[in-house]
């Protein structure tokens, strides 16, 4: 991709500047733009971005990349900086306009399906990679099922990656169970149940998360942002493993486990309260439930250290 040499990063007639926690803020929601499929308003973000300062070179460079990549995979959107009133959208829906899309590409280029496999199993793990997984969910080629069976069975995958993967095995309509490795764990996952959007999550689930709302929403909106982003990530990567299963037991203190454990977690990485027992004062964990509690936040923890990706 061509470097970014467009006076309009470095002039001073712009003068906005992304401090660190501002781009952190801007990044979170570009990557909840891309996973609501709104990409009109992820283009127009990235144009925002591309005109602040303050940033490396390489991050202008990701920004300009991800943007002419969006422009061509997705035209229709190229200059509706997210407004969805367009006539033929409203018509057809969006995932009509993507399936046409889809079909489009590939009768233009018959090796569009095996670009869009090769650039979402050879790539790096990027917006790119769930960009082609999602484009890949309207193709109507057989061997493309066989070919994301064999790498999420055979490869040895990030668990958010695996995740996207079943999600496009669901929207292509594969059925059945399989056994796949999710980290240290062998889980049977039902494809057909697989969730497609955050809401299709159990109940337990969200209520999960609301418990930390309930603390934190109002005092500390910061943390209680943050741990939204961190909850559905690790939802996605430790589903069908025994930490999934755990959240969706009907026991008293369980959700208060989770949710002391994310609400620690999210405090931790923001450097703010490192008091452990005050957190488990907040939501009542007892001593008979703080080796449960530990073994959440555990988990919770080794997610984050091993490198939590938003996407």
């Amino acid at each position: 991709m061509p470097l970014i040499k467009d006076s309009k990063v470095t002039t001073k007639e712009n003068n906005i500047v992304l401090f660190p926690k501002t781009l952190d803020y801007y990044q979170i929601q570009l990557t909840v733009m891309l996973e609501n499929e709104r990409y009109g308003e992820a283009m127009a973000m990235l144009r925002f971005l591309m005109q602040c300062q303050g940033q490396e070179q390489k991050q202008y460079d990701e920004w300009d990349a991800l943007l002419q990549w969006l422009e061509a995979a997705f035209p229709q959107y190229v200059d509706s900086g997210g407004v969805t009133d367009v006539v033929e959208e409203d018509e057809v829906g969006e995932v009509e306009l993507a399936r046409r899309h889809a079909r489009f590409k590939q009768e233009q280029d018959a090796g569009y399906g095996n670009k869009l496999l090769q650039m979402a199993m050879d790539g790096p793990l990027s917006e790119q990679t769930i960009l082609a997984l999602e484009q890949l969910s309207y193709l109507e080629l057989p061997e493309i099922d066989d070919a994301l069976l064999r790498w999420i069975k055979e490869r040895e995958i990030h668990p958010l990656l695996q995740f996207r993967i079943l999600q496009t095995m669901r929207r292509r309509g594969m059925e059945g169970i399989i056994e796949i490795r999710r980290g240290d764990e062998k889980a049977e996952i039902d494809i057909e149940a697989v969730p497609l959007q955050p809401g299709d999550f159990p109940e337990q689930i969200m209520r999960i998360l609301e418990r930390v709302a309930d603390q934190t929403e109002v005092h500390e909106p910061t943390l209680f942002y943050f741990a939204q982003e961190l909850w559905s990530q690790f939802v996605m990567a430790v589903y069908g493993t025994n930490d999934y299963r755990s959240m969706l037991v009907e026991e008293d203190g369980i959700q208060d486990i989770w949710a002391a454990a994310l609400h620690q977690t999210v405090s931790e990485s923001l450097g703010g309260n490192n008091n452990e027992e005050e957190t488990r004062a907040i939501y009542g964990i007892t001593d008979a439930l703080r080796f449960r509690f530990e073994q959440a936040y555990r988990s919770m923890r080794l997610f984050v250290a091993a490198g939590m990706n938003t996407l």
